[in-house]
């Protein structure tokens, strides 16, 4: 491997890696900003445990999501040098909007959240979470649009060899990133809801805190339905603009040779290694049509087609993504989604009323549903950007000449083992905090005392 290749690894494995995190802390933050309403509004002990306790692990998961973000700005400088100096005019402009405004709201407001437990009246402290929450998805937004401007470029002129910022606006409303991000924000709350689901179920096998895990579990279980349907409903959308966008991202991720009309969609298939020809294959008949058209008797662009065409339009080259990860991981992001769905499904039915379930392998299934959003929004994100090769930004830049040209292959090297060295102990300090205060239980609220009384202590 060259050191273009070894970069692409870095930031594959680090953006994967961050990206576990992302989710998490944007639904879990709702989600307790919702619990400690319920107390605020009932008054009930219950909530207030709840809120506390999944409030921990909503911090945990924060604090490692902001240390390995930090690293992916980095990234750009030095080891896309070149594709920074292209696309800094625009990319730089959400990026600094996310810092200067969202990153500040929602940093500024968790640390009045977890400073301000009994110091705050109770709805302004309930406010501070709701706002850290807003600040959470507004992150979440200008990110995307610099992403999206990426899949679909719009806002810009060409000046001295690189993208110049036109309309700030265009940019911030792309059609894409209007698509993008009600699907990547109801992927979160699934995350969400699947974390809930699936530490109830594992303290609720165990007898712990029936008041508080009961009443966490089917929540989960129901957000991770709802939001699985929100995420079908979004991605049903952002096929039909992928396709009008990108046509060779979507033929891709059928293996799509030819154009073809009423095309089927393959749910599992076995091809040759280069995925040209299929061997074995189960279809349901014009489903891949309707996702790329809105019509079942739509005509679907194929992958021979669609390079004759690039040919002519960007000159010679290969345009075609690399097909056997492109289909498979739209499969893959599409299965652990649904999966989620199915076991949440049936946590609800078996929950009941008062019943618990005795199937040893249903509670092992719920405790397991906490790795299935988290699979489906790493191949998602793998889907979208290997979808979109060889283009860094599409129709415009090639990832073949976005790297920095003074790093060699050594630094490069020595950046990816350092990176990943340093992700896997990250790694082994979240997953030990996080089970440890996830295996402790929800904590005992002390009654309240006089203000003279109370011990000069932080919330956490």
């Amino acid at each position: 491997m060259d050191a273009l290749d070894l970069s692409r690894w870095q930031f594959g494995i680090t953006t994967v890696y961050h990206f576990i995190f992302v989710p998490i802390t944007i639904g879990l933050s709702a989600l307790v900003a919702g619990l400690q309403t319920a107390w605020v509004r009932t008054g009930k002990e219950t909530y207030l445990r709840a809120t506390r306790f999944w409030g921990k692990l909503f911090l945990i998961n924060f604090a490692i999501g902001v240390v390995t973000g930090i690293v992916q700005e980095f990234q750009f400088g030095m080891n896309w040098s070149a594709y920074s100096r292209f696309v800094g005019d625009i990319f730089g402009a959400p990026l600094a909007i996310e810092g200067l405004l969202a990153f500040f709201l929602e940093s500024t407001f968790l640390g009045l959240w977890i400073f301000g437990w009994d110091r705050l009246p109770k709805r302004v402290h309930l406010a501070t979470i709701w706002i850290a929450s807003i600040g959470t998805m507004m992150s979440a937004y200008f990110i995307l649009a610099a992403n999206s401007w990426m899949q679909h470029p719009v806002g810009w002129t060409m000046g001295d060899g690189r993208a110049e910022l036109t309309s700030i606006g265009a940019v911030l409303t792309n059609s894409t990133t209007l698509v993008t991000f009600p699907h990547t924000i109801t992927a979160c709350f699934l995350t969400a809801g699947a974390l809930l689901l699936a530490v109830s179920a594992w303290h609720l096998r165990r007898g712990n805190q029936d008041d508080v895990f009961r009443p966490s579990l089917r929540l989960g279980a129901w957000v991770v339905l709802i939001a699985g349907l929100g995420v079908l409903i979004t991605g049903d959308l952002q096929a039909r603009v992928m396709t009008e966008q990108q046509p060779m991202k979507m033929a891709a991720a059928e293996a799509l040779y030819e154009n073809t009309s009423s095309a089927s969609f393959s749910i599992f298939t076995v091809g040759s290694l280069d995925g040209s020809e299929e061997l074995y294959s189960v279809r349901i008949p014009s489903l891949l049509s309707f996702m790329a058209t809105g019509s079942p008797s739509g005509e679907v662009e194929g992958i021979n087609d669609l390079q004759a065409s690039y040919q002519q339009e960007y000159g010679e080259g290969d345009y075609v993504p690399n097909v056997p990860v492109t289909y498979w991981s739209f499969r893959l992001m599409i299965g652990f989604g649904a999966l989620a769905m199915v076991i949440a499904a049936a946590a609800l039915w078996f929950t009941r009323g008062t019943r618990s379930p005795r199937s040893r392998w249903l509670w092992i299934a719920a405790v397991g549903t906490v790795a299935m959003p988290l699979l489906s929004n790493s191949f998602g994100w793998i889907f979208t950007e290997m979808g979109r090769q060889p283009w860094t930004v599409f129709g415009l830049f090639k990832t073949a000449e976005s790297g920095s040209p003074s790093v060699s292959t050594g630094e490069a090297a020595t950046g990816l083992i350092v990176l990943t060295v340093l992700y896997g102990i990250l790694a082994v300090i979240e997953i030990g905090l996080f089970l440890k205060y996830a295996s402790a239980g929800a904590p005992v609220i002390a009654p309240e005392t006089d203000e003279a009384d109370k011990p000069l202590a932080f919330a956490y």
